[in-house]
Parts: C-alpha cells; sequence; structure tokens
C-alpha cells in the first residue's frame, strides 16, 4: 500500500471560484488505482483507497435491487453538485439520483399536503419513498451496507466510533450500520462541491457498481490535483468537506452504467430521534402512512406521500 503526502495545488479562495464547475483533466496531476493512504502535507487525512474489497453477489444484490428506482428517480434537487448557480429548480438540471434509508426534510408537494390535508406537518423525519413503497428491494441493500460498515470500522475507527456512537441513539438507520441514510446515482458527473448535512465527525464513504463499459468518472480531490479511479469491488473513503467531483463518464457502450453509492448518517435525523423509542418510532411512521388527502379538493382522501 502506498501512502502519499499531498501539498495544495490551488488556494482556498481559488478553490471557492472553481465550485459548481466541473473537474477536468488539465486539473489533476495524478491518478490514483492502487491501494492508498493519502494526506495533505499537513498530516490531515484525505482519503483511504483500496482495491477488490467487496464482494461481488452483495454489489450483484444491491444493483439488482436499485437500479429501477433510480434510474426513475429523476430530481433537479441535487444542487451545487450538478454545476448549477440556479436556485430555481425548475431550471435546474435533472439528474438519475436517489435516496434511501431516511431522511430528514420534507419535499415540498409534502408541505403543500399538509397544508391542504389541514394538519400540522409532524416531526421532520420520514422514510424515503423507497423505504416505504419496497420494504423488501431496502432489506436486499443491507448486506452491502454491512459490508461498507465493516470496512469503514477496520479502516477508519476513530471516525466510526464516534458516529456509530450517533448510530446507535437512533432507531432511523440501516440496521447493524452507522449510516441513516443512502444516496445512489446514475452516470452522474458532479461538479466541484462540498457535503453538507453528514456527521461532520464522521467520513464519506464511495461505492461503485458497473454494468457495461466505460472510461472517465475517476473521483477527484482537485484542490490537491489527484483524481481516484473507483471501480467495480473498491472502496474509497474520503473527506467529504473537502472539494470534489468526478471527471466526465464516457460510455463505451450505451448501456454503460456506474451507479454510484454513498451511505452516511444525516445529522438532523439522529438530532432529531436520538433516544426516540420504538413505540414512538413506530406511531410516528404510521401517521405519515395513514395521512389521506386530495390535493384538488383538499379532502383527506387519497394521500399517497411521495417521499
Amino acid at each position: 500500500m502506498k501512502e502519499y503526502h499531498i501539498s495544495k495545488k490551488y488556494t482556498d479562495k481559488q478553490m471557492e471560484n472553481m465550485a459548481n464547475t466541473f473537474v477536468t483533466r488539465s486539473k489533476i496531476d495524478h491518478f490514483i488505482d492502487e491501494d492508498a493512504d493519502i494526506y495533505s502535507e499537513d498530516g490531515k487525512l484525505l482519503a483511504k483507497f483500496r482495491k477488490n474489497v467487496l464482494s461481488e453477489n452483495v454489489l450483484n444484490q444491491f444493483y439488482d435491487a436499485t437500479y429501477t428506482f433510480t434510474l426513475k428517480a429523476i430530481t433537479a434537487n441535487r444542487g451545487d453538485a450538478t454545476g448549477s448557480k440556479k436556485r430555481n429548480l425548475r431550471e435546474n438540471p435533472r439528474v438519475h439520483s436517489a435516496i434511501l434509508g431516511y431522511f430528514n426534510r420534507w419535499a415540498p408537494k409534502q408541505k403543500i399536503a399538509f397544508r391542504n390535508a389541514g394538519i400540522r406537518a409532524p416531526l421532520e423525519v420520514r422514510e424515503t419513498r423507497f423505504s416505504m413503497e419496497h420494504p423488501e428491494k431496502f432489506k436486499q441493500t443491507f448486506p452491502l451496507l454491512r459490508q461498507i460498515n465493516q470496512k469503514y470500522q477496520s479502516l477508519l475507527p476513530g471516525h466510526f466510533k464516534k458516529q456509530n456512537k450517533k448510530a446507535k441513539n437512533t432507531l432511523f438507520k440501516i440496521p447493524q450500520t452507522s449510516f441513516t441514510t443512502i444516496t445512489t446515482n446514475i452516470n452522474f458527473q458532479t461538479a466541484i462541491h462540498k457535503d453538507s448535512g453528514d456527521d461532520e465527525e464522521g467520513f464519506g464513504n464511495l461505492v461503485v457498481i458497473e454494468r457495461g463499459n466505460y472510461d472517465g468518472g475517476e473521483t477527484c480531490l482537485p484542490q490537491y490535483g489527484i483524481g481516484i479511479n473507483v471501480r467495480q469491488k473498491d472502496i474509497l473513503f474520503m473527506d467529504v468537506h473537502e472539494w470534489h467531483g468526478n471527471l466526465p463518464i464516457v460510455k463505451k457502450n450505451k448501456d454503460a452504467v456506474r451507479l454510484s453509492v454513498v451511505c452516511y448518517l444525516r445529522k438532523n435525523v439522529w438530532k432529531r430521534t436520538k433516544q426516540m423509542t420504538f413505540k414512538k418510532k413506530k406511531k410516528h411512521l404510521n401517521t405519515l402512512r395513514k395521512i389521506k388527502y386530495n390535493s384538488k379538493s383538499k379532502t383527506k382522501k387519497s394521500f399517497i406521500p411521495i417521499l
């Protein structure tokens, strides 16, 4: 395994000016495609990368459970990661991106639904649509998520311990993991951005599941001029509060798929539900499932929440 100590190629001010733009190969001096620990020149851990450490069968199981849902989950609500500086969702780029597990914000349609139903919005923690409507498929994702969690514990025990301590305080999480939430993306080139909403004491991760052939898609830390070639069976742990984005995905055949998987603990899910009992959790989720309304007639008649 190699160890890298890398100085910044661009200043913080230069990176702020690059935010919401896309990484180009000219910004990257070195690509990493081997086991590596990567540090800044002052010793801060930036990333740990391990190749061929995940099981093919659990990757396939996860893919089969989530691919169709993610493909249909076309959203304009991915913020700076899309490269758009606009705040009007109607004008933002649409990407194939889904959220699984638990989340801590109501969608605009949900807020309208509560208002039309004449009820006060419940505690702002919810199941995602995938988890609620496809519980068996949701369970099929657990083996991969637990394998990621095990690698997290073994490679980054300090960060894991802090995050897992929080996860143990909430029932709104993936069982036997330190994660509340998963994001899946299909062929999504993210612009230069920093993550938000996750546990700041934790450490980010990335897994890629592939179908067909493609070039590119390397995950980059452009401030340091490095790119990491995360492919099938690899796992990358990285500081997602550093500037990052990925290079374009160039398909070699039209059906090529790069399904990226990111697991994390949503800070506000934990804050709002820590120490909540199983009984209260069940009551809360049942409340959300039972709400009925019709957006046109404003009656409690036919509500199916879009989560």
